[in-house]
């Protein structure tokens, strides 16, 4: 399918724009974004068309004109073809994932990451994840895992109303539990030393709301899955500068810990990556 695409494109664009393109769209559910090439909505229309072609799945093509911003983590779309809706239905590892792409976060492109975390939780296992958007991490886990809980955060209310939703698709009535707020407030208030894992999906606040995620952490350990963003040129490690930012973070909290895995999940633009690190917590102060 992507050989395909790739050949009906390569008669309109050059080598470097079809390499741009390839990075820079997502087909969820039937409905596919793209990152306008060099800013030219002409050059999107005709990308848009193509991929309407080969994809018969999809039905509507956007382009993203913004960045993703804002504590919702949404951005702005415009129509290029098809039907002018935002709400699909995306399936991943055996679940269903309803969504509206304008109104709440997603990335197909963390699918992996999905799976390879839920592959870590064991039985009986509670589970805060801080940042969960739609609900994608915190069911996959619930899915994965059996008679584990977890506790799925989101600022945005439509995230939250759409991950009630995919609670109910997925049937997980009583393993996820969707709460909405600021999570900072939410694990102060009733979640204090009540995870055994914490989930924190957001590379732009990982690193404010780490202590946190300390804070959720059972005594005397724990484990935290913590994502970052991180720019590197020539011999820069990402993953070395994440490790070296979080550990300055941990040491001035007095928290023992073993970075027990690290990754680099995904190139995000010209020498920024998203980097992963599994965190073994391994003692926590006594003020948490």
């Amino acid at each position: 399918m992507r050989k395909k695409l790739r050949k009906k494109l390569s008669a309109t664009f050059s080598s470097a724009e079809l390499n741009l393109i390839y990075n820079s769209f997502d087909v969820i559910g039937d409905i596919a974004i793209i990152k306008v090439p060099n800013g030219n909505i002409v050059n999107a229309e005709k990308v848009a068309s193509q991929i309407m072609a080969v994809h018969r799945n999809v039905k509507t093509v956007f382009a993203q004109t913004s960045p993703i911003l804002g504590d919702f983590r949404v951005r702005d779309l415009r129509l290029l073809a098809g039907e002018d809706k935002t709400s699909t239905k995306y399936r991943e590892s055996g679940c269903v994932f309803a969504v509206d792409v304008e109104k709440c976060y997603f990335s197909p492109r963390l699918s992996h990451e999905r799976l390879r975390i839920a592959s870590l939780v064991k039985g009986g296992e509670t589970v805060v994840n801080m940042f969960s958007g739609v609900g994608c991490f915190s069911i996959v886990i619930a899915k994965t895992v059996s008679q584990t809980k977890v506790f799925s955060i989101d600022v945005n209310p439509i995230a939250v109303q759409y991950m009630e939703e995919n609670v109910r698709i997925n049937r997980v009535y009583s393993k996820v539990i969707p709460l909405l707020g600021d999570s900072k407030d939410i694990i102060n208030a009733q979640l204090q030393g009540k995870a055994d894992r914490v989930l924190m999906p957001l590379p732009e606040k990982a690193l404010e709301y780490l202590p946190y995620a300390v804070s959720a952490l059972k005594k005397p350990n724990g484990w935290i899955h913590y994502y970052d963003f991180q720019h590197a040129t020539g011999n820069e490690k990402p993953v070395e500068k994440t490790k070296l930012k979080v550990a300055q973070k941990l040491d001035s909290l007095g928290v023992g810990y073993i970075f027990a895995f690290s990754r680099v999940v995904r190139s995000t633009g010209p020498n920024w990556y998203q980097t992963a690190l599994d965190i073994q917590v391994t003692s926590l102060p006594s003020k948490f």
